[in-house]
């Protein structure tokens, strides 16, 4: 037996199967109700200083309210272990690279994985600029966590219960862990290059710009791709394939380069009345719980509410009572991957070429304490361009020697990590500014996260990009560079003076959504990976049409209309097109020319709108998914190919060759269908494709077209980590899960929109439909209400599934009713009650 089914997993499971005859949750609710936190009384508790007073709303949401910002840290701190201690470690650990401690050998690779990247160094070269004041806030928050864990040392929520583990105490590097694990979350890059190298192990060079395109407007990264052309990437690259698994297997349970997010703020004059307003939701991957958790403190110095990472102490973003203000990815490219040459040296080193020299690797060793298992020593090594990923995953262990590599590469992975700022005491800042004008002068410190920051008061908006970004001597940074040339090396960073900015357009509006942002000939190189445009231009036909107010703020967050659609229209309609497609569809056997047929004119009647209860949504999303089909799965599949699985990444994280090729691209290489003896193009392609579309929905949906929904096809699923993960564990642990699912999981909902919608709900594209992206939080803040801020979870505001408040924000977000946070004392006892739990000193 492995050793997850610990006693305390084998208590749950057999409650599991008392659940599962009697029909109901209540025995699991009943064993862990108390974990719960009590609604009222009082808890005494070493460390505080005065009384602290934590009242909640109707969705558990609390209302902190203390003497100091001292207090009110450490009763987060108390009260984010009450809600989300299990959602805590996970993410300390994963940071860490230490998950297999909690769960076995099944997450070794992840560990191996965070390991090399070293999120622990950049924590300590961020802790090296924290002020006194803010270290001494992070250390009061570790203090209210490590009450909560003295006080609760034998009964722990079912997560950490089941898995036989107990957190060590909290600290103040923990939460700045957490802080670098956000950080590096928010570069997509990474994943990009790696899938770029799958594809160019299967298509070669000279063909791999057609599959990663940078924007409708920019021309194919011909230039990119040459930087390779002389390499011989075609034979195996020792653990890449492992390096895109285990990548995968991250993205689908933490952040990693998920492009997320939409925020706009509205200018006084284009507002009903006459006040400023503000709007964010950040998107990302569907999880039970929520990454983000609701707050709201009240002290002497501060007062505030908004969305908080359970970890760390503070409003990340929010309203204070003056300012309100919002976050999206940049998308900006501040990580690389260089190809190194190896080879053994002396007594076993590993040198690595660069400038015509060859180099020893630092080396250093990392110990992996594995559940179950006795511990593994590793050596991680690294080049001048940061540590070799592949190295330390390639199975088995270190076959990665340097002699054998003969055409095959290490990877060197470099990022603006390890860097000593500021960032950490500008983001309390940022929470503290009273005015745009303070905002700008606070959020300009934020050098560790790549950021699209709005904010606004009520008389003035501003929009400041943040982070730090390489300047490359020669290449984009959109493909691995070879690390022995240095003329692709980084020579320092963009200075933050040149960084986009602006204050008051004379649009009155400013929105970002993943997109370009700036020009593409602006001179400071952000990116080449940015997202799609459509949710931009959605939200500017919007925008500029005017006045707006919170209303039609709420309804822009949950709009399910796609730009693309009319484009696709465009381009089905253009003359040229529309002459050789009908000639194509006359070439089809007759049942497929009926089919296609009827997704033709379907589609060029469609509306855009990808509501959920849409049939000519569904038949739009089919034709979508076959198209991508059609063009590349003949060279890049089957469907369990490195190369196929690449591109289908590739497309969650940037704009996509699906995309771009559907556009345009009337000359690629990819409309040829190899399988046939025939030469195709791009009119025959589609009608197969629109033929297809029909097929599929006949397949899954029936021949009544009436009975045709998108819904039937795309929906929401909240799905914990342990569920996410269980595929990759042990036999025991692996259905141990799956025992416990139908307690700790919920849905499925019926879902509507799709990746290019603002109401985001993103699949796979070519792969399935089912949903993994969505607005995890939504925030609207107009400044001539009473009450300013309102705003939604998209999960519940606790990690225990005991709690009433575990899912109860799902439906709350499905039907857009949004929790307001009042500063007025009167609306406060309105919407927090009279009922208070007192933490006493």
């Amino acid at each position: 037996m492995d050793a997850f089914m610990t006693p305390p997993l084998l208590r749950a499971l057999a409650l599991t199967l008392l659940l599962a005859v009697g029909g109901c949750h209540a025995l699991l609710d009943g064993h862990y109700r108390d974990t719960l936190p009590p609604e009222q009384g009082s808890i005494t508790l070493e460390g505080l200083h005065k009384p602290v007073s934590v009242r909640r709303n109707a969705l558990g949401m609390p209302f902190i309210e203390a003497d100091s910002l001292a207090d009110a840290s450490f009763a987060l701190g108390y009260v984010h272990a009450t809600d989300r201690l299990a959602q805590m470690e996970g993410m300390r650990l994963m940071a860490a690279g230490r998950l297999a401690e909690m769960l076995g050998a099944g997450v070794l690779d992840i560990d191996r994985f965070m390991r090399t990247v070293d999120l622990e160094r950049a924590a300590k070269a961020l802790q090296r600029g924290v002020s006194p004041e803010v270290m001494h806030l992070l250390e009061r928050y570790a203090q209210g966590v490590n009450r909560y864990l003295a006080l609760h040392q034998g009964r722990l929520p079912l997560d950490l219960d089941a898995a036989g583990h107990h957190p060590e105490p909290w600290t103040p590097r923990a939460s700045l862990l957490v802080f670098c694990l956000l950080n590096f979350g928010l570069a997509a890059n990474l994943q990009e290059e790696i899938a770029a190298l799958a594809l160019a192990q299967r298509v070669g060079t000279e063909r791999l710009a057609w599959l990663l395109p940078v924007y409708p407007d920019e021309p194919l990264p011909f230039d990119e791709t040459a930087k390779l052309a002389e390499l011989t990437l075609q034979a195996p690259i020792p653990g890449l394939g492992e390096l895109a698994a285990t990548g995968q297997k991250i993205a689908a349970t933490r952040l990693l380069g998920a492009a997320a997010s939409n925020n706009w703020a509205v200018a006084p004059a284009r507002s009903t009345a006459g006040k400023s307003l503000l709007a964010n939701d950040t998107h990302l991957p569907l999880a039970m719980p929520s990454y983000w958790n609701y707050v709201h403190l009240r002290t002497p110095e501060l007062q505030g509410a908004g969305v908080a990472i359970a970890g760390l102490p503070a409003v990340v973003a929010g309203f204070n009572g003056s300012l309100a203000w919002g976050m999206t990815m940049v998308m900006g490219d501040n990580q690389d991957l260089f190809l190194e040459q190896l080879v053994e040296g002396r007594d076993g080193q590993w040198l690595y070429l660069a400038e015509g020299e060859w180099q020893p690797t630092r080396q250093r060793r990392e110990t992996f304490i594995i559940k179950g298992q006795q511990p593994v020593s590793e050596i991680i090594h690294e080049t001048r361009n940061g540590p070799l990923l592949n190295a330390v995953l390639t199975e088995p262990r270190h076959m990665l020697q340097p002699r054998a590599l003969q055409s095959g590469y290490g990877l060197a992975y470099r990022s603006i990590q390890n860097e000593t700022d500021q960032s950490v005491d500008a983001f309390f800042a940022l929470s503290r500014a009273k005015s745009v004008t303070d905002a700008f002068e606070a959020s300009r410190g934020v050098r560790a996260m790549a950021l699209n920051i709005l904010f606004a008061d009520a008389d003035s908006i501003g929009w400041q990009v943040t982070g730090r970004y390489p300047q490359r001597a020669r290449g984009q940074g959109l493909l691995p560079s070879p690390g022995w040339d240095d003329r692709y090396g980084w020579k320092g960073y963009v200075d933050p003076a040149r960084h986009p900015s602006a204050r008051n357009p004379k649009s009155g509006w400013l929105g970002t959504a993943n997109h370009r942002s700036v020009p593409a000939d602006f001179p400071v190189r952000l990116s080449s990976s940015w997202y799609y445009p459509e949710r931009a231009e959605r939200l500017a036909q919007v925008l500029a049409a005017g006045p707006h107010d919170r209303d039609s703020m709420i309804a822009l967050q949950y709009d399910q209309t796609s730009p693309f659609v009319l484009k696709l229209q465009a381009m089905l309609r253009a003359p040229a097109m529309a002459e050789a497609l009908e000639s194509a569809l006359l070439a089809l056997a007759p049942p497929e020319q009926s089919r296609a047929r009827e997704a033709l004119e379907r589609l060029l009647a469609f509306d855009g709108a990808l509501t959920a209860d849409s049939a000519d949504a569904a038949l739009y999303a089919a034709f979508l998914h076959e198209s991508a089909r059609q063009i590349f799965l003949d060279e890049l599949g089957p469907e369990d190919d490195p190369a196929w699985q690449a591109l289908v990444q590739a497309a969650n994280t940037s704009y996509s060759a699906q995309a771009d090729h559907l556009l345009g691209r009337d000359d690629s290489p990819f409309w040829d269908d190899t399988s046939t003896a025939e030469a195709e193009d791009k009119p025959a392609i589609l009608a197969r494709s629109l033929a297809a579309a029909t097929a599929l929905l006949e397949q899954r949906l029936g021949n009544d077209r009436e009975a045709w929904r998108w819904d039937a096809l795309h929906r929401y699923h909240w799905v914990t980590d342990g569920s996410k993960l269980a595929p990759y564990l042990g036999f025991t642990q692996r259905h141990g899960l799956k025992a416990l699912a139908g307690y700790v999981d919920r849905g499925p909902y019926p879902a509507g929109g799709d990746h290019s919608t603002l109401n985001v709900a993103a699949y796979r594209w070519g792969e399935s439909f089912d949903t993994w992206l969505i607005p995890a939080m939504r925030i609207v803040v107009d400044f001539a209400a009473e009450e300013p801020m309102q705003g939604l979870n998209s999960s519940g505001q606790s990690g225990n599934p005991a709690s009433p408040h575990y899912a109860d924000g799902i439906q709350a977000w499905l039907d857009a009713d949004y929790q307001v946070f009042p500063f007025r004392a009167e609306n406060q006892t309105h919407v927090y009650g009279e009922r208070r739990l007192w933490l006493l000193p």
